[in-house]
Order: C-alpha cells, then structure tokens, then sequence
C-alpha cells in the first residue's frame, strides 16, 4: 500500500511538472510568432507619426513615490524628456520621510498653488499641490500617506485631466517613444482598448544620462542578474503570449496605460490590495464583462521601461512573498471570474492557470525537492522518477531560460557584445541551482502569510540609485520642452481642498 501511494505521488509529480513545461514551450513558441509578426510591421509603420494623428490622446502620467529620493530626479526627468505631443506629469509625494520633496522643489523650482480637482477615486487628505517654473506640465502633489502605493496612484488619477492615465513607478524610466508605441494601440482601436502595458527591463549597471538609459549594460550583482533572466521569461513569453489570445490578466505597475474613465469606474487601484496592479485588470475585465463591453487589454512587447530590482536577499524575498500574497488575495477576491466562459479566455484559460501553476507550482516544487532526498535517505529511491523529474525540472527549465534569451537577442538584441550573453546564459543555467529553489521558499511563505492573514502590508525597498548624478549634486536643468497644449476634453473641475487652504482659495477668488 506504502509504495502504491508513493508510485501514486511519483506520477501526480511528473504529470505537473512535465505539464508545466510544456505551457511554458507552447509560451516561447507563440511569444516568437508574435514578435517576429509584430517587428515585421514595423518595418511599414513611422512610430513617430502617431503623435501628429488627431486621435492621439493626451496622456497624463502618474508617478507615485515613497521615499525615492536616490532616483526621483532622474525618473521625473525621463518623463518629461519623452516624444509625445501633449502630456503632463502627475508626481505623487506619498509622505516620504526622507527629501524627496525637497529634491522636487530644488531641482525643478516648484511653487505651491491651489488648483481645482475633483475627487473621483479615494485617497488620502492632499497636503499641497506644486507647479514647476522650468516644466509648465510638471504637478507635484504632496499628500498624507496611504500606506500603498495603490492609494497615491489614485490621487494622481483624481488630479489628472487627460483621457490616457499612464502609470510609472518612481524608480523607473521610460525609452523616449514608449508613450507613442503604447498610445498606438488607443489609435487603432480608441474604444476597445481599456489598457497597455509595456516591457519592463532591469536598468541595474545600465548607464544613465539625464534620465536616459544611454548604454546598455547587464548588472554587477548576481541577484540582479538572475531578476533578468525572469523578466525575459515573463514579459517576452508569457505576456506577449497571454495578450496573444486576449487572456492578458496583469499589466506591469511599473508601466502601464489606461483609460482613465474605466479606471474612475471601478474606483481606482484598490488600496487594500496586495497586487494592485493585478486586481485593477481582473476589476476591469470583470466590470466591463458584467456591462456586456469589449475589455481588450494588451501587452506591447517593445517600449521598454527601466527599473531598479532589489540586490538583497531580505528586499527580494519581501517581495516575491508579497507578490504571492496579492495573486492569492486578488484571485479569491474575483472567484466569480473561475472557469467563467462570460469572461472569455481569461476565465477559461488564464485563471485557471493562475490557480494551477503559480498558486499551487510552489507547493508542488518543493514537494518534488524534498521527496528525492527522502527517498534516497529511506532507500526508497526510484530511479525514474529521479532522473524524470530532473530532466523536467532542471533540463527543461535552462531551454525555456535560453529560449527567452535567444527571443530577445533575434528580436531586439539589446546585449549586443558576446561577454554579455555567455553572463546571459551561465546565469539562465546557474538559477536552477540555488536561487530557483529560494523563490519557491519565499512563494511558500508568501503562501503560509496569505492563510495565516500574516504580513498584510507592503514590505520596504530600499533604492540603490541609478548611478547618475545624486539628488544633491543636481545643479542644471536641461532646456525645458515646449508649453503642452490645452487639454482635450478635460472634465470640469470642482474646488476640493483642505479647509484652511479653502478659505484662503475662497478669499483669492472673491477679491478678484
């Protein structure tokens, strides 16, 4: 009976794990149909006249931060360095402790004003509200914390006034073209599409300019270098296979694009999730399959965003609990969508995976891992299911690893020299020793927190800097670009302030 069971868990193993693989090769091949499709019609498309097109739609980008003094003025500088015609930066200060106020002040002369806004979406009290004299489309909003970042993007969304909100993390920076390539899809299709997001890239060792990634370079620390090889699987297969068949469930918080009327009408980022990112696109195709309404949300493979990954063991763990946390939370939270055909591939195909691979895959690995050692220290071993397991495991995971490699140095090779992609590959083959097993740990943990309502709040990250210039050093400010234009169709504001600011705004207005 003993070793029925055994042979019984043996096979249930390798049917997952072999499962398992098979998706992720079935991933790799769509993602190289997709993107040779998609880089072929480049070649007849001037990316940079989308911004003459009279449906380009202005864009209001939405940088939330939180103690990012190391980075702010290189991330608020590559936002208002890019290609778009008409665009404001909306920067959040969600009561950072440290300067980045005052770095915010300093470097881009900013004056507190009072400004007219209607509160759409909740957040928390605004404190203050700046423009810059060198930007006239920089805003500066100083606001109580909210202890997410999910309630700072909503204050932006509730000071925007245009009909795109693009969302951006403050440790990130965005290629020159990235707003005209995601704004493409709004062009071709401005009322089916609810969101895009785009490719997030690590930017650790890059080299930075002014808040520009001016030289590709591959990161120094180990950690970094192995968070690479993960991104290349994540946004280059998955996402560009899952956006393939409209079943696309996460749209980057690093980089995003949205319609802003959709975001207002399903209350903005939800504040008490852990993945806010990934609950605000299960909301929307939720809410606008309940209304009977085409949610096209896509993935575009090519408008890179740069941004900081953790280097330390205790940051990096934190996180990937976190993000396992938020995919358990926000996956009960929409059970409704489950096997749902009226939420179309997303139901059927997409959530179902969620639950069977990345909810269940860590439990699963690590029942594999420790059951060779077990049997081998009982003398149970069997040695087919060993060598199985391996070959799936291990052998099949480097190929899928260098096959991401290979799709992003055929379709973009942005690691040009040799050293470069011998690093590339040493680390997809070295992360199947070590560091693969350490992110199941953490996946457990963020498991065990999730069912023991343990570790409910967002841990912290500590910013390296992008190595440019630090925020005291910064003693010129490059030519500002031109005044934007007027808004396009700009709701009409109401006054919502404090109320000692009110009164004051009331008094300006009243001796006019």
């Amino acid at each position: 009976m003993f070793h029925l069971l055994l042979n019984l868990f043996n096979a249930t193993i390798l049917i997952y794990t072999a499962a398992l693989q098979v998706s992720y090769l079935v991933f790799l091949a769509m993602s190289f149909k997709v993107i040779r499709r998609y880089l072929q019609g480049l070649r007849f498309r001037n990316v940079t006249s989308i911004g003459s097109m009279p449906n380009a739609l202005p864009i209001s980008i939405v940088m939330p931060a939180f103690n990012e003094e190391m980075t702010i003025s290189e991330a608020a500088q590559s936002m208002l360095r890019l290609q778009y015609p008409q665009f404001e930066v909306v920067l959040v200060n969600d009561g950072s402790k440290d300067k980045t106020l005052a770095i915010l002040i300093e470097s881009f002369k900013l004056e507190k004003v009072y400004r007219a806004w209607r509160p759409e979406v909740p957040s928390q009290p605004i404190r203050g509200i700046y423009i810059s004299a060198l930007y006239p489309n920089l805003i500066v909003v100083d606001k109580e914390n909210g202890g997410s970042k999910a309630d700072a993007v909503n204050a932006g969304i509730n000071i925007s006034k245009y009909p795109l909100v693009c969302v951006v993390d403050a440790d990130s920076l965005l290629d020159q073209d990235a707003l005209m390539r995601v704004a493409r899809l709004y062009i071709e299709d401005p009322e089916g599409t609810v969101g895009v997001g785009g490719l997030v890239r690590v930017a650790n060792g890059c080299e930075i300019k002014d808040g520009r990634v001016v030289k590709v370079r591959l990161p120094r620390e180990p950690l970094a270098m192995f968070q690479n090889v993960e991104y290349f699987r994540a946004f280059l297969m998955g996402r560009v296979a899952w956006s393939a068949i409209d079943a696309l469930l996460i749209i980057s918080g690093a980089f995003g694009l949205f319609r802003r009327d959709q975001l207002i009408k399903v209350g903005g980022y939800k504040k008490s999730s852990l993945g806010e990112d990934f609950e605000l696109v299960l909301a929307l195709r939720r809410k606008l399959a309940d209304e009977g309404k085409p949610c096209k949300l896509k993935f575009v493979c090519d408008p890179a965003c740069w941004t900081e990954a953790p280097v330390t063991l205790k940051i990096l763990g934190s996180q990937r609990a976190r993000w396992q946390r938020g995919l358990m939370q926000t996956l009960w939270a929409h059970r409704k969508m489950w096997f749902n055909p009226k939420y179309g591939t997303a139901g059927m195909l997409a959530i179902p995976y969620m639950l069977l691979f990345e909810v269940l895959g860590p439990v699963v690995e690590m029942a594999g891992l420790v059951m060779v050692p077990v049997m081998f220290a009982t003398g149970l071993v069997n040695w087919p299911f060993a060598l199985f397991y391996y070959l799936l495991a291990v052998v099949a995971g480097i190929f899928v690893s260098i096959g991401a490699l290979v799709l992003e140095e055929v379709s973009y090779g942005k690691y040009p020299r040799l050293r470069d992609i011998l690093r590339l590959s040493w680390y997809s083959i070295a992360e199947n020793f070590g560091y693969r097993q350490l992110t199941v740990w953490w996946r457990l943990k963020g498991i065990w927190q999730h069912l023991t309502k343990r570790q409910s709040k967002w841990g912290t990250m500590v910013r390296q800097g992008f190595g440019g210039p630090k925020p005291a050093a910064f003693s010129s400010t490059p030519e500002a670009p031109p005044p934007p234009k007027p808004a396009v169709s700009a709701p009409e504001p109401i006054i919502v302030l404090n109320p000692e600011d009110s009164k004051k705004f009331k008094s300006k207005e009243e001796g006019k």
